[in-house]
């Protein structure tokens, strides 16, 4: 692709902001924003990375939002990674994001958040120092799961989707929504308050419907209907209703403020060490330090939540909502 060829890749009613690969005829990255959104390209800090930035100014009430699409060749030396994980900490502080690529790291388990290889290992711990959560779940190449979709915001990005092909590209395709995010104060969207929620008033409602005598003789989705129905009835006496303020999306119920500044030190010491200004031994030492003290806190979190969730349920529930 060349600037003089953008006609062949145009769409009706998009706008196209393309990177093409240096140094090779073809390939890059491209992405198509519609026409009627308000975006701008960021400037990219290093021509050997493949990855473009777009800024989604927000309409009305919504807050902008930052689009990103990366390739990482099989071949990518550490440099060239070390330079898109500084770019990507950047842009993931200035507001939501949404990151997708194809990033070739396949003996990552995100599952389990464990990686064999010394740059995969280094990705998982970009991923984790930014706070951004990996939203496919099925391969996207034979068996390996090679494309990624990433956000910094807790449901910003809804529907995932893998199947089917573009063209003769041996990849499936990754399809989802972006909720446009409401700007702080203003949000009218609404959503079951589970701390304000009377659950002996749900359980006592539930009780009360005799449920074998209405479902006799009931088909499977007449019967599902009439249970629906009364579900939600009990649950509309019992959860109150409440708006959500926060656009920032809330952290993990276990990231206190000192965790979240022993993790930014130890991406501080980690660009120290790159610079030859700390030792392997001190920023190895932090980073075991630091996985030790998160573990610990997501071990104390649920020990407290196994100790109190049979006198109060509502903690539970708002572990499972903001957790």
């Amino acid at each position: 692709m060349d600037d003089c060829h953008d006609w062949s890749a145009a769409l009706d009613g998009y706008k196209l902001f393309r990177r093409d690969r240096q140094g090779r005829r073809g390939s890059g990255v491209a992405l198509y924003v519609r026409e009627c959104f308000d975006s701008t390209e960021l400037q990219n800090c290093d021509d050997k990375v493949e990855c473009l930035w777009v800024r989604m100014r927000g309409k009305a009430n919504k807050a902008d939002i930052v689009l990103g699409v990366c390739y990482r060749p099989p071949d990518q030396v550490e440099e060239t990674d070390e330079t898109f994980y500084k770019r990507l900490a950047v842009v993931s502080e200035l507001c939501a994001l949404v990151l997708e690529g194809h990033f070739r790291f396949p003996d990552v388990c995100w599952k389990y958040n464990t990686a064999e290889s010394k740059q995969s290992r280094r990705f998982l711990e970009c991923v984790e120092d930014n706070f951004l959560t990996q939203l496919v779940g099925e391969p996207t190449r034979g068996g390996a799961l090679l494309d990624l979709l990433f956000t910094n915001r807790e449901g910003l990005v809804r529907g995932v989707m893998v199947g089917g092909r573009l063209g003769l590209n041996d990849h499936e395709m990754t399809e989802f929504s972006i909720l446009g995010e409401a700007r702080k104060g203003v949000s009218k969207t609404t959503t079951m308050d589970f701390r304000r929620a009377n659950f002996g008033l749900f359980k006592a409602l539930v009780e009360r419907v005799p449920w074998e005598m209405v479902l006799k003789g009931k088909g499977v989705q007449e019967g599902w209907t009439f249970f629906k129905k009364e579900i939600l009835m009990a649950q509309d006496q019992a959860i109150p209703m409440c708006h959500k303020t926060n656009c920032r999306g809330k952290r993990p119920a276990w990231l206190n403020r000192e965790l979240l500044l022993g993790v930014k030190k130890k991406r501080r010491v980690y660009h120290l060490w790159k610079k030859g200004r700390v030792t392997w031994e001190e920023y190895r030492d932090l980073v075991r330090s630091c996985r030790e003290e998160i573990r610990k806190a997501k071990a104390q979190l649920e020990l407290n939540l196994a100790a109190i969730v049979r006198e109060n349920k509502n903690c539970f529930y708002k572990y499972v909502v903001v957790g």
